[in-house]
């Protein structure tokens, strides 16, 4: 599962009206479901050589293919069919673990709060369902 987006050298993600870069990959972003058709389309930019292709999947992006995942993402993985986030749901908060299904796009918190990252790259690494 992924899509493919066209990202400026400098940063950010091309939009829809092909003029403007969004800073994060939305739905306002200009997206293709295979890398030729972005080829084709970079191909009539003006400045081509300082945009690339990239893959956006659901562990490079998991917000775009979850929208109820809210806050700040520091890392990712994925177990079977789910991707394992950590996340600041909002800035200053402790930080949790996000279960996103991959097949039901269901995004669930577990109860646990962590106050460091330490702390919760240790639980993050031994994450297991």
């Amino acid at each position: 599962m992924s899509i493919f987006a066209l990202q400026s050298l400098a940063g950010g993600f091309l939009d829809e009206d092909l003029q403007n870069f969004n800073k994060y990959f939305d739905d306002w972003c200009i997206h293709f479901e295979t890398y030729e058709e972005a080829a084709d389309i970079a191909e009539t930019l003006e400045n081509e050589e300082a945009i690339d292709i990239v893959e956006i999947t659901p562990l490079s992006y998991p917000k775009y293919f979850f929208p109820a995942l809210q806050g700040t993402i520091y890392t990712t993985r994925q177990i079977e069919d789910k991707i394992i986030c950590v996340v600041e749901p909002v800035m200053g908060a402790s930080f949790r673990i996000a279960i996103c299904d991959l097949k039901t796009k269901r995004v669930r918190l577990t109860n646990t709060r962590y106050k460091s990252i330490p702390n919760v790259e240790g639980a993050f690494s031994s994450f297991g369902e």
